[in-house]
């Protein structure tokens, strides 16, 4: 059955790349990276339970699988190539590995992403993936860069993913006519978009870039300590949905915007003088950035609320052995 798993990843997710000399059905792949350029690598591995809700559908498991990882290579200003998939299973599921492919594959092929091998076995539900991109010499995007007087800027919306696992915890038994707002943020759960082309664009631009998994105050954290810099942000600019802005009160929808994480959106710092010009051009690729706040002397992220003062420090966002 292992083998029947693996023919069937393989056909579904066959994709032919010039730089794939071996592929999937040897000991290892070889690849060839292309001359001119450095190789970005990424791994994250996502748990049944602790990374999506059990229940979750196949294919909402898979587009989510990779799609956590070429974010990271979106913040790295890397363009994807290659990838590898672990996938261990309680039993050897054809009709979960079938659907399985279908998210991951409907997310790789328009990128020309290529699976070059990995591994199934036996074990609770999990899934790791490796990714594999290039970016021009001394081009990538870093942590460490941002400056005192830059401006944070956040794309798309905040707070999403968090209130769509809200909703899948917290059912609503009878309807309500808010339904529609609930699926919205539960697909913004499942199916979050790497800012790709975001992350290329903001090559030479961008002083400091991160991407939103733990939450903002989390990740905006990491690039404050990696940079030696503290960051102020304003709560009355952190950009939220609609959806989320009907379903919840202020109190809550700015939780999830600042700690829920998950949404995987961009965090960068662009020198303030330059803001009007990086945000004319990310909209001509269809992705707002708001600016949300300056980089500042010092250590940590402040948040000022909309009456000016200074919100108390709560949880900054997801730890995984708190």
């Amino acid at each position: 059955m292992e083998f029947d798993l693996i023919e069937l990843i393989r056909r579904h997710c066959a994709q032919p790349r010039d730089d794939v000399r071996i592929g999937i059905g040897d000991d290892a792949a070889v690849l060839a990276p292309p001359p001119g350029q450095e190789l970005a690598v990424a791994i994250d591995t996502l748990v049944e339970g602790v990374h999506f809700p059990r229940g979750t559908a196949p294919a909402d498991v898979g587009w989510k699988a990779l799609a956590v990882n070429l974010s990271d290579l979106a913040a790295m200003g890397a363009s994807p190539a290659w990838a590898l998939l672990a996938l261990t299973l309680p039993t050897a599921d054809a009709d979960f590995v079938e659907g399985f492919v279908e998210g991951f594959v409907r997310l790789a092929r328009p990128l020309r992403l290529a699976l070059v091998g990995g591994d199934t076995t036996r074990g609770p539900l999990a899934i790791s993936v490796a990714v594999h991109g290039f970016v021009p010499p001394g081009q990538a995007l870093v942590r460490a860069g941002a400056r005192v007087g830059d401006a944070v800027l956040i794309t798309g919306t905040l707070g999403d993913a968090a209130a769509g696992l809200h909703a899948l915890q917290h059912p609503v038994r009878e309807d309500d006519g808010r339904a529609g707002l609930r699926d919205f943020l539960i697909e913004r759960l499942n199916r979050p978009t790497p800012r790709l082309a975001v992350g290329t664009a903001l090559r030479g631009q961008a002083t400091a870039c991160v991407d939103v998994s733990d939450g903002l105050l989390a990740d905006l954290g990491h690039i404050c300590t990696a940079s030696g810099v503290a960051a102020e942000i304003e709560a009355a600019l952190l950009p939220r949905s609609s959806a989320l802005l009907e379903l919840h009160d202020e109190t809550s929808a700015l939780h999830f915007a600042l700690s829920g994480g998950d949404d995987y959106e961009l965090c960068f710092t662009v020198p303030a003088g330059r803001v009007a010009e990086v945000q004319a051009g990310l909209a001509r690729l269809g992705c707002g950035a708001t600016k949300i706040g300056r980089i500042v002397e010092g250590d940590g992220v402040r948040v000022r609320g909309a009456d000016g003062a200074w919100l108390a420090a709560g949880r900054p966002g997801w730890e995984h052995f708190a």
